[in-house]
C-alpha cells in the first residue's frame, strides 16, 4: 500500500482484515446530504426556488447557514471555496452583498421565520472585522426571530482570531466556536502549512469560554502528509486536557483536482489506506478513553452534550456542517458556493464571487445548481441519513413511510450480502445493522442505497 509504514501484513492486525481492503481505498461520498452536490442540475430555475421558500411552513423553525469565503493565511490541506485576503476592500463589498442577499430570500418567505440554528463557516469567518460579523448578525436579527435556545456557532483560526473578535462573539450571543486544530505534531504541520502550538489553542479556548461561549469544538484530521499512529495519539492526549465539548476526526481528503493549493502536498509522504485505518482507530480508542462518546463515524462528545443526547434519543441529524442535533428541515444558505435544503430539494449558490454578486446586484437569488426531490430521492435520503447516525434501520419500514413497496430494496439484496459477508453490517431480513467494524465505513454501506453513484462521473475522497 502506497506511503504505508505499518509493518507486518493486514493478517497481523486484529482490526483490518483482508476482504476489507477493497472497502478501505473505496472512494464514496461523504453524505452530508443525498443527492450529493454533484449530481444537482445546473442552471436550475431560480421561480422553483422562490416557490420553495413561499410555501414553507410558518410553524416549523429553520436553520441558517453562511459562507465567509475568506481566510488571513493559505493550508495546503484544504478543500473549502476560499480567498486569502489581499486587500480588505473585496471583503467589504462581499459583507455588503452577503447582507443583500439576506434581504432578498427573507422577502420570500410566507412570515417571519423562526430559526433554531445559525452557523457561519468558510472560509474562516473569523477573518473579517468585526463590525462586518456584526453587521451579518444584525441584518438576520432584522429578518428572523430566533428561538429562545437557539444554537449560534461560528468556525475560527487560532493563529488569526483576534482579543477584539472573541469580545464581540461574546458580545453577539455565540454558544458554540469550531477550531481548527488538525494536528500539534510539528512535521505534520510543516507538510501542511499550519504552524500552530497547543498553547495557542488553548488559551483562544480560555477567552472564548470567558467570553460566555459555552460549546467548545475541535476539528482533527487523520490521513496527513508525514503523521503517525503516534504523533496524532499524542495530539489527541493534548486536546484531551483541554476538555472540548466535541471533538471531530476527519480523515484528510486529497482532491488536488479540486483544491489546487493540495498539490503542494507530496502525495508520496501520505499515509496509505492501513495506516490511515489504524491512525482513525487508535485516536479514536484515545477520545473514548478519555471520556469521550462516539457518535456516527466521526464526531465525539462529551456525556452530556446536546450531540450525545440527540444521538442516544435517536435524534441524531446530519447536514453540511456534519452530525448535528438539529431538526430543522430547511437550512438556508447564504454566500457564494452555500447550500441550501428544503423539504422539496437542494439549491446552491454561485460559487465565484463575482457571479454571485452580479446577480445580487440585478435582484436576482444568486442559485447556480439545484434538485428537486422526488420521493424515492426522500426514500434514500432517509435511509443514508439513518444509517450514517443510527447504524441500522428496517428497510421495509422505510419504505412503507415513502409509499414505496416493501421490497423496494431488493437491487441493493447482493451488495447487502457482500457487505454481511466481509463483517461490516448483520442482516435480518429487512434490518442492517452496522457492525463495531462496519461503523468506521458506514460510508461505504450508505453508498449502496446511492442510485446516483451507479452512474457517478465525480471523484470522491477514500471511505476512511
Amino acid at each position: 500500500i502506497k506511503g504505508s509504514s505499518i509493518k507486518g501484513s493486514l493478517i497481523k492486525s486484529s482490526w483490518i482484515k483482508d476482504n476489507w481492503l477493497q472497502h478501505l481505498d473505496a472512494r464514496v461520498p461523504r453524505y452530508t446530504s443525498y443527492p450529493t452536490a454533484p449530481h444537482f442540475e445546473k442552471n436550475f430555475p431560480e421561480e422553483i426556488y422562490h416557490s420553495w421558500l413561499a410555501t414553507l411552513p410558518v410553524q416549523e423553525a429553520i436553520s441558517l447557514y453562511v459562507h465567509i469565503p475568506f481566510c488571513k493565511q493559505m493550508c495546503w490541506y484544504c478543500g473549502c471555496n476560499m480567498k486569502l485576503i489581499a486587500r480588505y476592500q473585496p471583503v467589504r463589498a462581499y459583507i455588503d452583498n452577503l447582507c443583500a442577499e439576506i434581504d432578498l430570500v427573507a422577502a420570500r418567505f410566507p412570515a417571519r421565520m423562526k430559526v433554531a440554528h445559525l452557523h457561519f463557516g468558510g472560509g474562516t469567518p473569523t477573518a473579517i472585522h468585526p463590525d462586518d460579523l456584526e453587521k451579518i448578525v444584525r441584518k438576520i436579527e432584522e429578518h428572523f426571530t430566533f428561538a429562545p435556545d437557539a444554537e449560534r456557532a461560528i468556525e475560527t483560526d487560532p493563529r488569526t482570531i483576534t482579543d477584539e473578535m472573541i469580545a464581540r462573539i461574546g458580545a453577539l450571543g455565540f454558544t458554540r466556536a469550531s477550531l481548527g486544530v488538525q494536528e500539534f505534531d510539528p512535521t505534520v504541520q510543516a507538510a501542511i502549512n499550519r504552524i500552530q502550538p497547543a498553547a495557542l489553542v488553548q488559551k483562544t479556548t480560555e477567552k472564548l469560554r470567558a467570553v460566555g461561549v459555552k460549546g467548545i469544538n475541535y476539528d482533527l484530521i487523520y490521513g496527513l502528509p508525514q503523521q503517525t499512529e503516534e504523533a496524532l495519539c499524542k495530539t489527541v492526549q493534548e486536546c484531551l486536557a483541554m476538555k472540548p465539548d466535541r471533538i471531530v476526526l476527519f480523515g484528510y481528503a486529497h482532491v488536488p483536482w479540486m483544491a489546487k493549493n493540495q498539490r503542494m502536498i507530496d502525495e508520496e509522504a501520505l499515509p496509505g489506506a492501513e495506516e490511515r485505518a489504524l491512525q482513525a482507530r487508535a485516536s479514536a480508542q484515545e477520545l473514548i478513553a478519555g471520556g469521550y462518546v462516539p457518535i456516527g463515524i466521526d464526531h465525539f462528545a462529551l456525556p452530556d452534550d446536546p450531540l450525545t443526547k440527540a444521538m442516544r434519543g435517536g435524534k441524531l441529524h446530519r447536514n453540511f456542517q456534519g452530525y448535528t442535533d438539529d431538526d430543522a428541515r430547511s437550512l438556508i444558505g447564504f454566500g457564494a458556493t452555500s447550500i441550501g435544503r428544503t423539504p422539496f430539494g437542494y439549491v446552491q449558490n454561485q460559487s465565484e464571487t463575482g457571479a454571485w454578486a452580479r446577480a445580487i446586484e440585478a435582484g436576482h437569488l444568486p442559485i447556480s445548481k439545484g434538485l428537486s426531490m422526488n420521493l424515492d430521492d426522500c426514500l434514500r435520503a432517509y435511509v443514508i441519513e439513518r444509517i450514517m447516525c443510527d447504524g441500522t434501520i428496517d428497510l421495509e419500514i422505510a419504505g412503507g413511510f415513502f409509499d414505496a413497496e416493501p421490497d423496494w430494496y431488493e437491487p441493493e439484496v447482493e451488495q447487502l450480502d457482500i457487505l454481511a459477508r466481509d463483517g461490516l453490517i448483520i442482516r435480518e431480513g429487512a434490518r442492517i445493522t452496522l457492525t463495531p467494524a462496519g461503523t468506521g465505513l458506514a460510508r461505504i454501506v450508505a453508498a449502496t442505497f446511492d442510485s446516483y453513484l451507479r452512474h457517478d462521473r465525480a471523484r470522491h475522497s477514500v471511505a476512511v
